[in-house]
């Protein structure tokens, strides 16, 4: 057996147990920022479907056509399953889309901003309204406190 026909072998069992992205079980709740993105990524995906099969000869990269894939049907499960939910009222209460400052303990502060799945990003300051985070924070209003990680916060801010 050659060299080149276990190499090829090893490539196409790679494209083979590409698993696909798994589907959140929870609501997909999207703020107009989130819609967007998932927008993007799904044209994103299409465009790598068509390149992978533009490349002509499949057979050379099947991974790319096996990655292309996967991301257009994920793309387009999570798009199919949008739902958009518009800010809510200013009232001060946090709310799915909304922003909230807390203060903890110890005397930081962070600011959340509680929106999708797809969307969150914690490093930028986004959470998805799923997290124990985002859970705990939820319905409550200014000067109210709530349990995070085992800690108690107090509410400081809030904005739709």
């Amino acid at each position: 057996m050659s060299v080149a026909f276990t190499r090829e072998e090893d490539l196409e069992a790679t494209a083979a147990d590409l698993v696909d992205r798994p589907i959140s079980p929870h609501a997909n709740l999207v703020t107009a920022e989130g819609l967007a993105l998932i927008e993007a990524e799904l044209a994103a995906a299409r465009a790598a479907y068509s390149a992978a099969q533009a490349q002509g000869s499949i057979e050379t990269d099947r991974t790319a056509m096996a990655r292309a894939t996967r991301d257009l049907r994920y793309w387009s499960s999570r798009r199919a399953s949008a739902q958009r939910v518009e800010p809510g009222a200013d009232d001060g209460v946090v709310r799915f889309g909304g922003t909230v400052t807390i203060e903890r303990e110890d005397g930081r502060t962070q600011t959340w901003r509680i929106v999708g799945e797809d969307q969150s990003d914690p490093a930028q300051g986004r959470v998805s309204y799923v997290s124990p985070l985002a859970q705990a924070l939820l319905g409550k209003r200014v000067d109210e406190e709530a349990v995070v990680a085992g800690q108690t916060v107090a509410i400081t801010a809030v904005s739709a």
